[in-house]
């Protein structure tokens, strides 16, 4: 598939998530990084939008130990949080 279309794909299942806080979380981590990334990390996030997103967010916010398959660079940025909006 066209690594092109492939970005619009998970860029919508990055910001349909089903609750506000996952859109957010998930869908501004993509906006944040997708751009960027090569097939591997492509291929790392397609896989990883299959996990629960309670889980997500707990991994990302620290609540829960992250399974040894997603740890590494990918869910170390998503832990960073820095592009999460929060209006002032």
């Amino acid at each position: 598939m066209d690594r092109e279309i492939r970005l619009k794909r998970l860029r919508f299942r990055a910001w349909h998530r089903g609750t506000k806080e996952a859109d957010l979380m998930i869908g501004g981590f993509f906006d944040a990084h997708g751009a960027t990334w090569n097939d591997a990390e492509i291929d790392w996030f397609e896989t990883f939008l299959e996990e629960q997103d309670v889980d997500i967010m707990a991994w990302a916010i620290g609540t829960q130990d992250v399974p040894a398959q997603w740890q590494g660079p990918m869910i170390d940025a998503m832990k960073q949080l820095n592009f999460v909006p929060i209006e002032k």
